[in-house]
């Protein structure tokens, strides 16, 4: 193969086999990569929180947030290579990640532990809307293999969601 064969086989548009339309391709792919952002940015996130957690539930709180982000990465390849099943990309970098996201970082020096949980609660609960609007998408266009991963992340959200509150609540 030439250089130029070469070039030409690396600029040529995705043409990955799929029975959904172009339209349900694009529309999917695309609700993907913004449910991708979001998921990378709660990811980092729920990992800064759980770095810079502190106090007196100190050890209950990391090992929480510990479990609760490998849980949230777990779910970035597969929605990633989802999007590529169907015929569309996935995220490319940070950038494409700050553009396509909703999900707001934290960079403060210093976050009270109680605000750390309520603000991942109500990220948590931002995610689980996304991702079913994102089913909703996928079921316009009969995509059941994308909904059927999508109910599974949704339990695991609401879970989250539950534990965060739970571990806010003052009784």
């Amino acid at each position: 193969m030439s250089l130029e064969d070469a070039r030409k086989r690396r600029e040529a548009p995705l043409d990955t086999p799929t029975t959904l339309g172009s339209n349900a391709t694009k529309d999917i792919s695309a609700a993907l990569t913004v449910l991708l952002a979001d998921v990378f940015t709660l990811y980092v996130k729920t990992k800064n929180f759980h770095w810079h957690i502190s106090g007196p539930h100190f050890r209950d709180y990391h090992l929480l947030l510990d479990e609760q982000a490998a849980q949230i990465f777990a779910m970035t390849d597969d929605i990633a290579e989802r999007a590529r099943k169907i015929g569309g990309t996935a995220i490319r970098s940070i950038g494409h990640i700050a553009r396509a996201r909703h999900i707001e970082d934290n960079d403060a020096d210093f976050v009270s532990p109680d605000d750390m949980l309520a603000e991942l609660k109500g990220d948590n609960l931002a995610l689980t809307q996304r991702l079913r609007q994102t089913r909703n998408i996928c079921d316009e266009h009969g995509d059941v293999a994308s909904a059927s991963l999508i109910e599974n992340w949704i339990d695991q959200a609401e879970r989250r969601t539950w534990f965060l509150f739970e571990a806010t609540r003052r009784a």
